[in-house]
């Protein structure tokens, strides 16, 4: 009877709204550097566009005012050389549905910052998960709409280095002779050297007790999280996982990963994708400027896979986010 209840609430239609999209500032603190970010929220306006540069042109609404109070907030974490908006689909149709959305650009591994030298360092697989509790600690106090915000009802997406980020704040915690282990792979990048050197990924990483769902697609270095690494995680995960990888994920290791969650998971196998897959649709500017991320498998429809996709976020995010009475 429980679960039919969820597939039913999951279903039932809500108001949709124009999705509004404000950028942001998190200023500097002792855990990190600054850092440039994006929100997006439900709003009363007709929808509209907004131009992010590039020629790149994104649907919202800017600076709208936020409709709606006590609203869940989804955190969004992107992969390796993104950036705040690489996700946008994703969270206009959230916004759309009653959700506040936060991206940031990671300052240290973000496609938008010019020094790319720590971009592959040991620390920034620590720094990332703090990143994201900065994130969410703006969010709840300094956001000029901080208290439209329901503190209990926080979610988490994330791709790529995202999906590891996402692993770690909910409680994982990954093997040190496994990371060490994949060097074979990859001696050159910075963190073999590293690693090779002595040094060690700083423990305890941070966690973040808030996060009551996330959303994972294609996790990087899934592997290296033993079932040990694993335990502590209770929250209720969505995974999704490529056919083909790419970009450092193997084939299969993410629904292995998936398999060794204390608690099963929502698994989604994306027959026909490749790892980019799971970034928005690209338009005629930004395919132009990136194609490797915009080129999919001859016959994968990521249009119509993203319709998919966001529906079934947006389902997941509405049972697992619900207010409680």
């Amino acid at each position: 009877m429980r679960i039919l209840f969820l597939l039913l609430f999951a279903s039932l239609p809500l108001t949709a709204h124009a999705a509004g999209l404000q950028f942001i500032d998190v200023p500097p603190a002792a855990a990190g550097p600054a850092m440039t970010g994006a929100v997006w929220t439900p709003c009363a306006a007709k929808p509209g566009a907004v131009t992010v540069g590039f020629g790149i042109t994104v649907p919202g609404t800017k600076d709208c005012p936020v409709l709606g109070r006590n609203l869940p907030l989804v955190v969004i974490s992107h992969g390796v050389g993104g950036w705040s908006l690489g996700h946008h689909d994703v969270a206009e149709t959230l916004a759309d549905a009653g959700f506040v959305v936060a991206a940031i650009d990671h300052p240290e591994d973000g496609g938008r910052i010019k020094d790319r030298s720590r971009a592959d360092a040991l620390q920034v697989w620590r720094q990332r998960p703090a990143d994201i509790r900065r994130l969410i600690d703006y969010m709840l106090t300094v956001w000029p709409g901080h208290d439209l915000i329901d503190p209990a009802r926080i979610g988490f997406y994330g791709f790529s280095r995202g999906g590891f980020t996402g692993l770690v704040l909910i409680g994982g915690n990954p093997d040190q002779e496994r990371l060490a282990a994949i060097c074979k792979d990859y001696a050159k990048l910075q963190t073999c050297q590293q690693l090779k050197a002595g040094e060690r990924l700083a423990e305890p990483l941070p966690h973040d007790p808030r996060i009551r769902a996330a959303v994972l697609a294609d996790p990087v270095l899934s592997r290296i999280f033993l079932p040990a690494g694993l335990a502590d995680i209770r929250v209720p995960t969505q995974i999704w996982a490529s056919e083909y990888g790419g970009d450092g994920v193997v084939p299969g290791e993410v629904a292995t990963m998936a398999n060794s969650l204390p608690v099963p998971p929502d698994l989604h196998r994306v027959r026909g994708a490749e790892h980019f897959a799971f970034l928005a649709p690209c338009g005629a500017a930004l395919a132009k400027l990136a194609p490797v991320v915009c080129t999919d498998r001859p016959g994968f429809d990521r249009v119509a896979f993203h319709a998919a996709m966001d529906h079934a976020i947006l389902a997941f995010f509405r049972v697992q986010l619900a207010p409680k009475h």
